[in-house]
């Protein structure tokens, strides 16, 4: 996937790839005009990414080259194990759950699972989790507040999946069910938008203490272009939507949506995910110190206040 704003990018590296080809022979050496070249790439870089829009943050927060859940799975927690299927049907692969370790604490880790390319994606339908799937996660959630595990939750969708199976097996009444026991649980919960957090598919998993972003992410009650065809019934104007719906990472800090943001590497968490990784792994040590600290009686109550707070507003009189 090329995003469109880091074309002179890639256009540039590819011509400094082609001149150290050339001095690799011995018989002319380029290494001023590279050295040339590598200044104007890092000065392209900090041109393009100072400057991003709503709509290019949308195109990076959906960029396959991304790190998944499993990435993080595999970069930050040791003795990972998977557990699979709801108890019911089946094992839904767009939903990842299991128990691993970090920061030396046991905890339930639960996340959407997208793929790196087409037929990766299809097989875990795009990261779009169907009512097996977010029950497997409730599953996974009480088995956590049973043995007094933290929760972390990726969130990575672009909403839960809409077909016409899905809706007949209780699609909403799974993601109502995990809010209302994620409210309910006594244990710590953290949840990190490592992506697309789109919808009810991204809340089904969202409700948490302490809420993080990735600072090229996104989080929404709808997408760009489900809300320019609502809107103006056009979706071409997607981009507009993106800068009025504010479901940027800096904007929904602002207004106390998020808790934190985790700034990325120059160039997005796709180009440099190992630093990304080490970023995310120390936050999530850091808040679970915090978070555990505090009675598991009292998480229940401080949650439904920091939930009720939100959306609040005062009008001015004048």
């Amino acid at each position: 996937m090329i995003l469109e704003i880091e074309r002179p990018l890639l256009e540039l590296e590819s011509k400094i790839e082609e001149l150290r080809k050339l001095s690799t022979d011995g018989r002319v050496d380029l290494s001023v005009e590279i050295k040339a070249l590598e200044q104007k790439v890092e000065d392209l870089k900090k041109d393009i990414y100072s400057n991003l829009s709503a709509w290019d943050k949308v195109q990076i927060a959906r960029h396959n080259g991304r790190p998944t859940t499993g990435d993080y799975v595999e970069a930050m927690f040791s003795d990972f194990f998977e557990l699979r299927g709801d108890r019911r049907a089946r094992n839904d692969l767009a939903i990842l759950a299991g128990i691993g370790v970090i920061g030396g604490r046991t905890v339930a880790v639960i996340g959407h699972q997208k793929g790196k390319n087409t037929k990766d994606n299809l097989k875990h339908n795009f990261g779009m989790g169907s009512p097996e799937g977010f029950r497997k996660a409730g599953r996974v959630m009480d088995m956590a507040a049973r043995f007094g595990f933290p929760i972390i939750c990726f969130i990575d969708t672009p909403g839960a999946y809409p077909g016409k199976e899905a809706e007949e097996k209780g699609q909403y009444e799974a993601i109502a069910g995990n809010i209302l026991k994620m409210m309910s649980l006594r244990t710590p919960i953290i949840c990190m938008v490592i992506g697309e957090g789109g919808s009810g598919g991204a809340f089904a998993i969202g409700v948490g203490d302490h809420i993080i972003m990735l600072e090229n992410s996104i989080y929404s009650v709808i997408s760009p272009e489900g809300c320019a065809t609502i809107l103006w019934r056009d979706a071409t104007r997607a981009s507009e939507a993106a800068k009025a719906l504010r479901i940027t990472s800096d904007s929904l800090l602002k207004i106390g949506l998020v808790d934190e943001v985790i700034p990325e590497p120059e160039g997005g968490a796709h180009r440099h995910p190992e630093e990304v990784f080490s970023r995310v792994k120390e936050s999530l040590i850091r808040n679970l110190g915090e978070l555990c600290s505090i009675p598991g009686e009292e998480m229940p109550k401080r949650r439904y206040e920091k939930y009720r707070k939100m959306g609040v507003f005062k009008e001015e009189n004048g």
